[in-house]
């Protein structure tokens, strides 16, 4: 085999890094705009925070887990939650002069595929919350949890930024931890059940104080 020429060769090594970094920094400008277009303004608050949060919720909820961003057990630690939380505060940017009870019915509506008149007493009922569970057609995670943990992070979101929770709002978040409640007595495999529960009731407290 015939050797190849220097020359060949550093200009093959030449050619390689100049592409290289140039692809290299192509990529690097592309990630950060990226990332600092995904970022919220450093004045806007993203998910809860309790330094933030208004005085009075702070008062009114001083147990830790309510202010926990990644406890699955409490109000906005889920994906669910914080979800729900974000969605309250656009909306709020949103319809700064609109009464949340429209955020409610807005949320009932689109997360639980439903009329926000059916988001009543009935679906407290312990004997429909079992067929539900143990219908396998119908995804009680999603029509149930998801949308129960979405109604309680948007009715306590607001006291968490406002310091009150809208009197007419009450009933329906009432209604929610109740479901809640029942709908984990059910889970009778589920370990942190009571610990869950137990976190409702105190939600609860808060709820009949906020």
């Amino acid at each position: 085999m015939k050797n190849i020429p220097l020359i060949i060769i550093l200009l093959f090594v030449i050619g390689c890094n100049f592409n290289g970094g140039k692809s290299n920094k192509n990529s690097q400008s592309k990630n950060e705009i990226n990332i600092s277009d995904s970022n919220p303004p450093e004045d806007e608050v993203y998910g809860i925070d309790k330094e933030s949060a208004h005085k009075r919720a702070i008062e009114l909820a001083p147990e830790s887990f309510f202010w926990d961003g990644i406890d699955e057990l409490a109000p906005f630690g889920s994906d669910e939650g914080d979800t729900a939380l974000s969605e309250f505060r656009n909306w709020r940017k949103t319809f700064p002069n609109k009464p949340t009870i429209e955020c409610l019915k807005w949320t009932i509506e689109s997360v639980g595929e439903i009329k926000f008149e059916e988001y009543n007493e009935g679906i407290t009922s312990e004997e429909i919350i079992k067929s539900q569970i143990e219908d396998e057609q119908f995804d009680d995670r999603q029509y149930i949890y998801t949308l129960d943990i979405s109604v309680i992070a948007t009715g306590f979101g607001q006291l968490v930024d406002e310091g009150i929770i809208d009197s007419q709002n009450k009933s329906i978040i009432r209604l929610a931890l109740n479901r809640q409640k029942k709908w984990a007595e059910l889970l009778t495999d589920w370990e942190h059940r009571k610990e869950y529960i137990s976190n409702l009731i105190i939600l609860e407290r808060i709820l009949d104080s906020a």
